[in-house]
């Protein structure tokens, strides 16, 4: 075996988890040969180097066996080299510190202290006292 279709290879090496997967991302441009766009149908032999874009980052892989079979995770180091530079890994862990601090208003799961201000609000049994005045509605040996 000399040469492989690159959506297969990329799913056997567990780039994707399918082929259909593999597939759509040539359709949209984000695998690369050498900075050149490639199609699901582009034959790969050994020593090629693949740039695959899951963005922000993109990651690259250099083939170092072919093979059309998935296999397990820990023979995937056998037929691939992840050669993705330092700054793209840097990228990715910028993008993930600030996913947390910028999280827009209402995305995601409510914080504590929102789930406590709405715990107050619907509830009135933990508003506190209830009402702040009494009624007086008067006694019946009152009537001076």
């Amino acid at each position: 075996m000399n040469e492989v279709r690159i959506d297969k290879w990329m799913w056997a090496v567990r780039i994707f988890k399918s082929r259909t997967i593999a597939v759509e991302a040539c359709k949209k441009n984000r695998v690369m040969i050498g900075g050149v766009n490639v199609k699901a149908s582009r034959m790969i032999k050994v020593g090629d180097v693949i740039q695959v874009r899951k963005p922000p980052i993109t990651f690259s892989f250099k083939v170092l066996a072919l093979t059309e079979r998935r296999m397990g995770a820990k023979l995937v180091p056998d037929y691939m080299e992840n050669v993705t530079t330092p700054d793209q890994y840097e990228i990715l862990e910028m993008n993930r510190i600030s996913g947390f601090v910028d999280r827009a208003r209402g995305l995601g799961r409510p914080t504590k202290k929102d789930r406590r201000e709405l715990e107050q609000f619907t509830d009135p049994g933990m508003a506190g006292d209830g009402f702040d005045f009494e009624f007086d509605f008067g006694s019946e040996g009152d009537d001076e």
